[in-house]
């Protein structure tokens, strides 16, 4: 065993990320992953450095409007109700954040490890050639009106809190700025220093490229089971083998939560299913990327298209896409974007992995020697750079500015790591 041989399972942003960290500090760093790199959530996502994406969607009073969003057809709001039995113990945890207090936890937790996104995916790739899909950009909130943006007065208020203070752009100055929003948008809340990724599956395959090219190894594998000696990790088996190392990082996303099992860690972690439609050859892009607040999912300019992207719906990991939350974003999309045409629409259907906390998971499983970095649930892409960073720096004992408390591995179990057991 190499003494300083780190495996990383999960080959999406936050995976790409550690080991191009870890990498750099000089550590021999094997990146593992069942599937091709980038091609999980990191593929499908909405493509926004969202520094702002500060507000849970366990906000006050979700408790009490929920039943109306889901029998409401124009909230983006989901359920596969054959799954809902399943689901009911995650939520009633989840649903038990829903308050003020927790709320503003919440959210100052997830500013450390959104707030300076673009900065963050700029230290990652500078003079590489991922660089080149980092986009700096405004990032705007579309608005019917003035009233509709003060009823939003709480989340903003914790993004002002966050260090995010919006400009305005009201009446028909909006069709100036973005020519392809209805008329019937009448403001737009424009924060700066935000930025967006053209191609966020090409990204992450850049970047994993790039990890190989500065020493670095990719093996595709599933991983089976962790070896453990002495309390601390020795090795890890996959479907092609064993793989011998002194410490482990796991980002493996929704696909994380079994593998914690293994170790005796029980993660209060679901799979939201999240979705996205690409409009290929768009005869109008917005100029910068933007929320459409009436729909609650974001719309960006990128490579090969328009992507519209959001929706939540609960229904654990079946892989059958549901027609609802799409024929939702492409009414919503049709909407904003009265003038829109296009050759063709991709659907894409993708999982967040979402903790009961909405706050990820990133740190040592207590001396193990296993580290997660797993849990990102809207954040994944902003905040995968960050966490890398922080992954690695506590590999390497490198003292952090950063507050890391909020999210301790360990704080939904109430008794003590067990290994492995193995049959």
């Amino acid at each position: 065993m190499t003494p300083d041989h780190i495996v990383i399972v999960g080959a999406g942003i936050v995976g790409a990320s550690s080991a191009i960290w870890l990498r750099r500090s000089g550590y021999e760093v094997t990146l593992v992953d069942k599937g091709t790199p980038g091609m999980g959530a990191s593929y499908g996502n909405g493509g926004i450095l969202a520094s702002c994406s500060v507000v849970p969607v366990t906000g006050p009073g979700l408790l009490k409007k929920s039943p109306g969003y889901l029998a409401n057809p124009n909230f983006p709001l989901f359920m596969r109700w054959g799954y809902f039995p399943k689901l009911l113990p995650w939520l009633i945890k989840y649903m038990s954040y829903a308050n003020v207090t927790d709320t503003r936890r919440i959210s100052k937790g997830l500013a450390t490890i959104v707030g300076d996104s673009l900065e963050q995916h700029q230290a990652l790739t500078h003079g590489t050639k991922a660089a080149n899909w980092v986009q700096e950009s405004e990032y705007s909130f579309a608005y019917p009106d003035r009233e509709a943006f003060e009823a939003d007065s709480f989340a903003w208020q914790l993004r002002r809190e966050a260090g995010f203070e919006p400009s305005f752009v009201e009446g028909s100055a909006v069709q100036d700025v973005e020519p392809i929003l209805s008329p019937k948008i009448q403001l737009l809340a424009v924060l700066k220093n935000h930025g967006f990724i053209l191609n966020p599956g090409a990204y992450v395959k850049t970047l994993v490229e790039l990890f190989e090219e500065i020493g670095g190894k990719f093996i595709q594998a599933e991983v089976k089971d962790f070896e453990m000696e002495g309390g601390r990790i020795s090795a890890i088996d996959t479907s092609i083998g064993r793989i011998y190392c002194s410490k482990v990082v796991v980002s493996s996303g929704v696909w994380s939560k079994p593998l914690m099992q293994k170790l005796g860690l029980i993660v209060p972690l679901e799979a939201e299913r999240g979705y996205h439609l690409l409009f290929k050859e768009p005869n109008i892009k917005p100029n910068n990327p933007m929320m459409l607040t009436s729909g609650k999912f974001v719309a960006t300019p990128m490579e090969h298209g328009l992507r519209c992207a959001g929706v939540v719906e609960f229904g654990g990991l079946n892989e059958k896409l549901s027609k609802a939350p799409l024929n939702f974003l492409r009414r919503k999309a049709q909407e904003a974007f009265p003038s829109l045409k296009f050759s063709s629409v991709e659907e894409w259907l993708g999982y967040r992995p979402a903790p009961s906390d909405s706050l990820p998971l990133v740190g040592e499983i207590k001396r193990s020697g296993v580290f997660a970095a797993f849990g990102h649930h809207h954040i994944g892409l902003t905040g995968g750079p960050k966490t890398g960073r922080m992954v690695a720096d506590l590999i390497a004992g490198k003292h952090s500015n950063n507050d890391i408390r909020p999210f301790e591995p360990m704080r939904f179990s109430t008794g003590k790591l067990e290994e492995p057991k193995y049959q």
